[in-house]
């Protein structure tokens, strides 16, 4: 016995194994009760005894929130802090409750008020769709005092609509909300066997970008941006924000960007009340749409979110699309519709079976026959025999609990039994059930109508706040902020912008690559520090520009092994920073005679002396690049000469020999470019510019930085910009009520500044607008006020109006009420020989115009729209060395 005890006592239990056993159950109590939610309700299990908890409180009136905590740790001790926080999350969704007090706000990140001042109450949503106590699978809460749901019969796709977020041991899940119209006219087409898409809607509104969204699974990315507008040019106003940001730290990150120096920035204002409105005031001489870039590249103003849908299915958890999540939602709903009409026909064959016993009960007397039954036993079989003859009749067996229930009818009931209103309530009742049978029989139909009964009588209000759009990408290089400068000590070889008292070279940018040439024939990118060393004899540098194919470098080198002078032209696009590349032949002791960078492809000409005591007759001979193609900067080049050279010095600067830039716009992300991205433009020169007709009745000239931004839904004309290009635009005066059509040429050359050309009464508005050499539009019309036909009219525009100053009101449209109008296609017009001469004298041939107006962009309301844009060129920097 003793020995036993002691084995006992020195029994020895492996940590390991205590640690693998407790940890997994650990684990699993995490992931499957706390942190992720169950696919067939859509909720975590404290969200789910909340609701229990407030449907059993529910009769109609508010109660505290502390209230509700306390009835819901009846079914289970989560902490009254951790209950609060997700009915506060619950609350601020919108969906599920009807709040009153402060419940905070998700949009500045103010906390919502303590749990005794705050009240909550059932939705009228969530009491239809989410209880029934008859559909629904119970189990005993953790005292055993209490009945709670294992899940609530949920007849919508709650978990897409809510969104949840939780971290659990060794997995985590974030599905993102999306929009409540959206996943409802999508559960519509799954019925419908029709292919589906989502994406995710937010309360913060903002716009995104889910070009690789991967169905809400891992490996997807969304990236949400703030909505900036450019109230004038020393000012940007964010009107929403991005998902998962507040106000705050909104705010806060745009202060820390400025602090750094990534932007450039005079003051933030947070004006935040009803609406969302932070201002920020640019400092002097900084660019909007740059700012608008910086912020996107630099601040809160874009983040990006990375989902993980992760769901809890047959106790397991499991990673999802939210395609299949949504599936999943709609097929529960029809599997719960159609158990609630199955209820609902037992309810209903029970009612009528138990009228027509009545009736029969009542109309022929059996209540009488039981007078002379001594006991009770006697009672129940005189009524089952005078039943008898009616079985036959019946769904189901007569049993004794029928009696029961026909022996209890009080004798008042009896005598005030009327035939023919019980006949009507049980024709009222077949009528429901054969409805009921219907619905059954046809129970995706019957599950549509369900859901576009929910979109009808909640979809009011819940459109989609997000706009979806594709993003540009922005390059943090090129918008960041010039907030160092670059120093270089050409003799030593070092290059920062911590060389103050050495050589000033440009504006840079503390993220900027540098791009340093050196007299051997060496170059290198490096990033800009505090002070590095590159090599010694350096002939330039500058900030390097990836990509760039713009820039040309125009260079004579001599060779020291061969004693041969070559030149060559090249571009450096990219490189691997930090990696030195030699520009000559590759033999030591080589050097550069002269260089020049040329931001837009120049060609100078260059006067080259020779020595005296060479053999050469011609001493002194001019050499013009523009003859030398461009090649890769590890080509030899062209021989510039044999004989010793003296000095190469500048003879004349030249012009760019790659042309004009060509330029393309893309309207899905509102920008140019020269990838051959949206519609092409076309070639423009440096001091070419772009039109730009807004909606609003004003136009604008701009230069065709490929920073600019142009909002597709805010322009109505964007194109290459000719002097003698007439606009013929339609618009309405707000002031005498009446439709005007005026044709005119841009008189204007300021740049960046936005003119009126539409009256500026109140109510004044842009109908539409033209660049077509024959524009035409459809109008609609009444002629007599009391005479309802509508009658049609095409107008030629070109022939109502004439083209006049952009300040003329131009000329009337029509004396009727107008209808609508339409845009319709130009006309084709193919002008006499005189004509054409006249039309090259003045501006262009139709030919040409046409050849034009098919690169610009027209967004002409109510047709479809589109847009144009230019390019620039830039000088080059010459450096002679000896």
């Amino acid at each position: 016995m003793e020995n036993q005890q002691d084995d006992a006592l020195h029994e020895q239990i492996a940590v390991a194994g205590m640690y693998e056993n407790w940890f997994l159950e650990y684990a699993s109590y995490v992931i499957l009760e706390r942190a992720v939610p169950a696919v067939e309700d859509g909720l975590k299990p404290v969200q789910r005894r909340i609701l229990h908890a407030l449907r059993e409180m529910d009769d109609g009136r508010f109660n505290k929130v502390a209230n509700v905590i306390g009835q819901t740790m009846q079914y289970h001790p989560h902490g009254d802090a951790s209950i609060n926080e997700a009915m506060v999350n619950m609350g601020q969704k919108d969906l599920l409750f009807d709040c009153q007090g402060n419940w905070g706000d998700v949009r500045t990140g103010d906390g919502a008020a303590a749990a005794r001042y705050i009240e909550v109450r059932l939705s009228r949503f969530a009491n239809e769709v989410v209880f029934n106590n008859q559909t629904t699978e119970w189990q005993l809460s953790y005292d055993g005092r209490k009945k709670e749901p294992i899940s609530l019969p949920v007849k919508f796709p709650l978990l897409l609509a809510q969104g949840v977020e939780g971290i659990a041991v060794g997995l985590a899940t974030k599905i993102m909300p999306h929009n409540f119209c959206e996943l409802v006219e999508a559960s519509i087409d799954i019925l419908k066997n029709k292919n589906i898409e989502i994406y995710p809607d937010f309360q913060t509104g903002g716009a995104i970008d889910v070009s690789i969204y991967n169905d809400g699974q891992r490996g997807g990315k969304i990236r949400v941006r703030a909505k900036i507008e450019e109230i004038d040019k020393k000012t940007l106003a964010i009107r929403e924000i991005p998902f998962s940001t507040t106000t705050t730290s909104l705010i806060d990150s745009i202060i820390k960007a400025n602090d750094t120096g990534k932007i450039k920035i005079k003051k933030v204002i947070d004006n935040t009340a009803k609406d969302v409105e932070i201002q920020v005031q640019l400092a002097p001489g900084t660019s909007p749409d740059v700012t608008i870039d910086a912020l996107y590249a630099f601040t809160d103003c874009e983040i990006s979110i990375s989902p993980n849908a992760c769901v809890i299915i047959a106790d397991k958890p499991h990673f999802v699309g939210v395609s299949d999540i949504l599936k999943t939602c709609t097929h529960q709903t029809v599997r719960l519709l159609e158990r609630e009409l199955e209820i609902r026909k037992e309810e209903l064959m029970e009612k009528v079976l138990f009228s027509s016993l009545e009736k029969i009960f009542i109309e022929n007397r059996i209540y009488r026959k039981i007078e002379e039954c001594e006991t009770f036993e006697e009672v129940i079989k005189t009524v089952d025999e005078g039943l008898e003859p009616y079985k036959a009749d019946f769904y189901r067996e007569i049993v004794e609990d029928d009696i029961l229930r026909l022996l209890e009818i009080r004798i008042k009931r009896i005598s005030k039994y009327d035939s023919f209103k019980a006949d009507e309530l049980m024709k009222r009742l077949q009528e429901e059930l054969l409805e009921v049978e219907d619905n059954l029989a046809h129970i995706i139909r019957y599950s549509i109508d369900y859901f576009k009964d929910l979109l009808k009588k909640y979809g009011k209000g819940r459109e989609r706040k997000t706009e979806i759009r594709n993003f540009n990408t922005i390059t943090a290089a090129v918008v960041a902020a010039a907030n160092q400068k670059l120093y270089v000590n050409r003799e030593d070889g070092f290059i920062g912008y911590g060389l103050k008292k050495d050589e000033y070279v440009m504006d840079c940018s503390d993220i900027d690559d540098i791009i340093v040439f050196r007299r051997d024939g060496r170059c290198l990118v490096t990033k800009i520090q505090d002070k590095v060393f590159v090599g010694k004899d350096i002939i330039h540098c500058a900030v390097f520009k990836k990509n760039d194919d713009r820039k040309v470098y125009n260079l004579a080198y001599f060779d020291a092994k061969t004693g041969v002078s070559y030149v060559k032209r090249f571009k450096v696009t990219a490189v691997t920073r930090d990696r030195e590349y030699d520009l000559t032949a590759g033999n030591p002791k080589s050097k550069i005679t002269y260089f020049s960078a040329n931001e837009n492809g120049e060609a100078e000409i260059i006067q080259i002396n020779l020595t005296a005591s060479c053999t050469a007759k011609i001493k002194q001979f001019d050499y013009d690049f523009s003859k030398l193609m461009i090649k890769g900067r590890d080509s030899l080049g062209n021989v510039l000469t044999k004989f010793p050279v003296r000095k190469i010095s500048l003879k004349s600067a030249g012009v760019s020999t790659l042309g004009g830039v060509d330029i393309w716009y893309d309207s899905t992300v509102g920008r140019l470019n020269r990838d051959e991205h949206g519609r092409y433009l076309g070639n423009f020169n440096a001091k070419d510019n772009i039109l730009v007709v807004y909606n609003d009745g004003q136009y604008e000239l701009t230069n065709f930085e490929l920073t600019n931004r142009y909002e597709s839904k805010e322009i109505s004309v964007l194109a290459r910009f000719t002097p003698d290009k007439i606009i013929t635009a339609v618009y309405y005066d707000g002031g005498s009520k009446t439709y005007f059509v005026k044709r005119f040429r841009i008189e204007t050359t300021t740049i960046d500044k936005k003119f009126l050309f539409i009256s500026d009464e109140k109510g004044s508005k842009l109908i539409s607008a033209s660049i077509d050499l024959y524009p035409r539009i459809e109008l609609s019309f009444k002629k007599d006020e009391k005479n309802a036909v509508l009658e049609k009219e095409e107008i030629n525009l070109d022939e109502l109006a004439e083209v006049r100053g952009w300040k003329a009101q131009g000329s009337k449209l029509t004396g009727f009420k107008v209808q609508h109008i339409k845009v319709l296609e130009p006309r084709l017009v193919t002008p006499t020989v005189s004509e054409a001469t006249e039309e090259q004298e003045t501006e262009s041939t139709a030919e040409e115009q046409e050849i034009e107006n098919d690169s610009a962009v027209k967004l002409t309301p109510p047709e479809e729209i589109e847009f144009p844009d230019s390019g620039e060129t830039g000088t080059g920097e010459q450096l002679g060395l000896f």
